[in-house]
This record gives C-alpha cells, sequence and structure tokens, in this order.
C-alpha cells in the first residue's frame, strides 16, 4: 500500500465514488438511492482538492478522505448536480434534506467530509493513515482543530477515531427524520492538532 497522497487520479473517480457510497450508503441510502443513481451522482461531484487518498500496490484507491474547506468540500454538489441524476423534480426534494446534514465551517477547525475504506482493505491500517494525513494537512494550513461528525450506526468508525485522540464535544438527534437517514444521532469529535 501507498503512503497517503492528496487528491486521486482521475482514472479512479468511479472507484473512489463507490467507496464512498459503500461507506456511506447506510446513511443516505434512502435519500441518494438506488445505487444505480449515487455512484453517479458521487462520481460527478467528489472533489480531489478536498481529499486524501491510500492505493494498493497496482495504483487503485482502497481508502479516503475527504475534507472542507471555505475553498470548497470533498462532496461539494449542488442543485444542478442532483438535477443532472435524479431530474429536478428528484433534487427539488433531497436538496434541503441533504442541507440539514451539512455542516458550517468555524474558523481554525479543518472539518472532515468523510472516511472510507474498501472492504477488503479494512483492519490494515488505511484508516489510522489517513487520520494522520487529515492531522498533517490541518497542521499544513495552520488549523488548531480536526473536526468529524459520527453517527451513532457506526460504532466501528467511533472507536477509530477515539483511538486518534478525538474525543466527543456535543451530540445532536436527528428526531422524527431518523428514519430517513437510518440513524438517531451523530456525534460531533475533535481532536487539537498538536
Amino acid at each position: 500500500m501507498t503512503p497517503p497522497e492528496a487528491g486521486f487520479p482521475e482514472d479512479q473517480r468511479d472507484r473512489v465514488a463507490a467507496i464512498y457510497w459503500q461507506a456511506f450508503e447506510r446513511k443516505l441510502g434512502r435519500l441518494l438511492g438506488p445505487r444505480e443513481k449515487a455512484l453517479p451522482f458521487f462520481a460527478r461531484i467528489l472533489d480531489p482538492a478536498h481529499a486524501m487518498t491510500v492505493c494498493d500496490d497496482t495504483g487503485n484507491v482502497i481508502g479516503l478522505a475527504g475534507f472542507k474547506t471555505a475553498d470548497g468540500a470533498f462532496t461539494d454538489g449542488g442543485l444542478r448536480d442532483l438535477a443532472h441524476v435524479y431530474g429536478w423534480v428528484g433534487s427539488l426534494w433531497r436538496a434541503p434534506l441533504l442541507h440539514l446534514l451539512d455542516r458550517d465551517l468555524e474558523p481554525g477547525i479543518l472539518l472532515m467530509d468523510g472516511l472510507a475504506v474498501s472492504p477488503d482493505a479494512r483492519g490494515q491500517g488505511v484508516g489510522t493513515l489517513l487520520l494522520e494525513a487529515i492531522l498533517d494537512e490541518a497542521r499544513a494550513r495552520n488549523m488548531r482543530v480536526v473536526r468529524l461528525d459520527v453517527i451513532d450506526s457506526n460504532p466501528r468508525a467511533r472507536a477509530l477515531y477515539e483511538r486518534m485522540g478525538f474525543r466527543p464535544v456535543s451530540t445532536e438527534h436527528l428526531g422524527v427524520l431518523s428514519g430517513l437517514f437510518a440513524f438517531e444521532s451523530a456525534t460531533r469529535m475533535e481532536r487539537p492538532c498538536d
């Protein structure tokens, strides 16, 4: 496996979208599914300028970590991108619901925009390498904290974040919307960039 690198090769865009969707399908499946729609949508919107990736020895991406800055985000799609895949009617009801998941930027905080590892590469330290790369990126941008949100239905991810020094700050409950997003709450976690 290669050390983490900024971005991803353009010929890996579909693979990156598939890895991302596989990691977030449970969270977003009812809103952005089926897979036949979600994959082209993510392939269209993923921004390599806001990603770190790890590849296997053959050059295939096996893990990715996205982030959000004032310049953009890894998953930075808009209404036109939704309409391109889901049509205008489909995009008009999805857009406001997706907006509910949007997180505002705060000065001095690098916001994670997703971490995903290919199923066949899990348990090999890829997630740890990517989190270390995100911390390095935050330091290079003179950020003081890295922030992420983890859903209650993903205890494996939360355990990784805690091992890496992230600590819970607050928890937001979805209430009646939990059935739509397939999780009850999201915990905000932060780690200083020391």
